[in-house]
């Protein structure tokens, strides 16, 4: 008998059907061993050596895993590709005592196919400890900051706060976009549009069909800026010149516009677009891909290649091409733009691409989530085969000369586009919004007559909150993070209350937030730092990729941080808490009641602590804040 393990009960169940009988697949139920919770755990003055201890929650299915393998010919480790199921199969590989005396494989593969279980069987490998390496080192830098600067905080600001190395440039970005809103002082602008009517060769003068809308661009020979027209003075002045304008059309560009289909989904990617369509926090959205992979239906979802296999490309073209016509297909390859990315992975793509949604539907395979987002994942694959939408557009450029001029004569252009669609292409499979229309047949030089010029005020706008999705693509465009690490960033600076979701669903930082933030830019500038935390990601990279040495990249970390800790520790020893004093008076001492703050923000406390243990709400209306 052959032991197979894997992570989860429901893979295993995947598994078990396309293997013989010979052999026995059994879950992990995920990691094995980790750090301590109640200690560092980290020997820092013997090369970082990690204390792992087997946490209460998995030592039943360890205990259970070490009774099957005396019994088992051969140990198959199957755990997910990426470093952090690398770091699990050297795990169990320690804790089941695997070595040569009790032999195991490692085998990996992208999705849970037949052909890919049997493809993986054939080709076992040995633990890349490169992928470990890169995740102990993650796992330890994590720890040495969370267990290093989190009592700093407590002394400083309050107890029971926590710093997180990724996660504090997260909170960062969010704090800073929010100081860009408080301080941004919006501008005035004026934009100028004007009603036409077509009347050469009209048989009905005030026909719809005959109206149209151009937009003012251009005075005389100059382009006019978005904040060219500043108040409503000078937008009526030029209303006023309109008004006395003979108007006639000066160019006429006919092209075809063709529209590329987006390459199909990386995780990053898939998390955005899921919060656009669905409004999905990203780790809901990576629950449900793990359901769905789990289950067969996709590949590993955790992924920033772009890169797809010839197979499925020759799905994706078979189904095409029998279902849509040969001149819907069109072969694509997408370059990953990451030069990290493993490229001997895939995109996120459906198992099966001849699998459409609506034969999942009727085998009633799916919940409806996870129905959703196959759909998602189905439809943006299939569309990343298929031929460019192609529109019509036409671009008239109309002269309003004012008429009786008799010196500086002057001259405004305004500019209209119409566009129709010419062939769907991809977009009869991946909707996408476009806007048609349809202008009246117009000629060179055609007189045009002016039914209304119409000023618009307008006021620039601050900068807009983050979503999930806007601060996922900002963490990835910033090196910040990896396919793995994004969904439980943005998890994490909401349970520590440090950034919370208004009513239209965009972040904004708590209080607490904004203090922790400020408090580590001053003191801990490189850790919350954007470029050193991405050369940080890159080191990472490095180690899996076997190129620079982990020992080496938690050493140069650690030196100058502890340093600066233990400086910064020096420069508070000697200062008293800093305490604001109200006027209101404790009602069950008599004393004075001060402003202290907890991880959940401000409140009122007696000064008497800990004598006194009154304590009084202190309301915070930032829960509130709009979009």
């Amino acid at each position: 008998m052959y032991l197979v393990i894997v992570e989860s009960p429901t893979k295993a169940h995947t598994i078990e059907e396309f293997i013989g009988s010979n052999y026995k697949v059994l879950p992990s139920y995920g990691h094995v061993r980790d750090l301590p919770k109640s200690e560092l755990g980290v020997d820092i003055e013997n090369n970082f050596k990690p204390k792992y201890i087997i946490p209460l929650k998995a030592r039943k299915k360890v205990n259970e895993l070490k009774r099957q393998v005396p019994g088992a010919e051969k140990i198959i480790l199957a755990t997910d590709e990426d470093r952090e199921g690398e770091a699990i199969a050297w795990h169990l590989a320690q804790v089941l005592s695997l070595d040569e005396k009790k032999p195991y494989q490692r085998i990996v593969f992208h999705e849970i196919t037949r052909p890919a279980i049997e493809e993986a069987l054939k080709n076992p490998r040995n633990i890349d400890m490169n992928l470990v390496n890169a995740q102990q080192a993650r796992r330890i830098l994590d720890r040495i900051v969370g267990y290093k600067l989190s009592p700093f905080l407590w002394k400083k600001v309050a107890k029971g706060l926590s710093a997180g190395r990724v996660q504090s440039v997260a909170v960062r970005l969010v704090v800073e976009r929010e100081r860009e809103i408080q301080n941004f002082k919006p501008e005035e602008y004026w934009t100028i549009a004007a009603d036409l009517l077509k009347t050469k060769n009209s048989k009905i003068k005030d026909s719809k069909s005959n109206q149209f809308t151009a937009f003012l661009f251009k005075k005389d020979e100059n382009i006019i800026p978005k904040l060219g027209i500043k108040n409503k003075a000078e937008a009526e002045k030029i209303v006023k010149d309109l008004e006395s304008s003979e108007f006639k059309i000066s160019d006429i560009r006919k092209q075809e516009i063709k529209k590329n289909p987006l390459p199909p989904f990386i995780t990053s990617t898939l998390q955005q677009e899921a919060w656009q369509k669905f409004h999905w926090p990203a780790k809901m959205t990576m629950q449900i891909a793990q359901q769905l992979y789990e289950k067969g239906l996709t590949t590993y979802h955790r992924t920033d290649s772009l890169n797809l296999s010839d197979l499925a490309i020759g799905a994706a073209k078979s189904f095409i091409t029998e279902n849509f016509g040969e001149n819907y297909y069109q072969f694509r390859k997408f370059k990953t733009k990451s030069k990290l990315a493993q490229e001997a992975h895939e995109a996120i793509r459906p198992s099966y691409p001849e699998k459409n949604p609506e034969i999942l539907k009727k085998e009633s395979k799916l919940e409806k989530n996870q129905f959703k987002l196959y759909d998602l994942i189905w439809r943006r694959f299939i569309a990343s085969q298929m031929t460019q939408a192609s529109f019509d557009s036409t671009t008239v450029e109309i002269k309003a000369e004012i008429k009786n001029q008799k010196s500086n004569p002057k001259n405004y252009f305004l500019k209209t586009t119409g566009q129709i669609l010419k062939f769907d292409g991809f977009l009869k499979v991946y909707p996408m919004k476009f806007e048609e229309t349809e202008l009246p047949p117009l000629e060179l030089e055609e007189q045009l007559e002016l039914i209304k010029a119409i000023p618009t005020q307008h006021f620039t706008q601050p900068p807009a909150r983050y979503t999930e999705a806007t601060l996922i693509k900002e963490l990835e465009k910033n090196g910040i993070g990896r396919p793995s690490t994004y969904a439980p960033i943005l998890s994490t600076i909401q349970e520590r209350n440090y950034v919370l979701k208004n009513k239209a669903r965009r972040f904004y930082p708590t209080e607490i937030g904004i203090l922790v933030n400020d408090l580590l830019v001053k003191h801990f500038s490189e850790v919350v730092d954007i470029g050193f935390t991405a050369k940080m990601e890159e080191e990472l990279d490095e180690i899996a990729n076997g190129k620079i040495d982990w020992v080496s990249v938690l050493r140069n970390f650690y030196i100058p941080f502890s340093q600066n800790l233990e400086k910064k520790y020096q420069e508070i020893k000697d200062k008293k808490d800093e305490v604001v004093v109200t006027e209101k008076k404790c009602p069950k001492c008599g004393g004075q009641l001060v402003i202290r703050l907890s991880k959940y923000g401000k409140f009122l406390a007696c000064s008497n602590f800990p004598k006194c243990r009154y304590t009084e709400s202190l309301r915070n209306d930032s829960s509130e804040k709009a979009s």
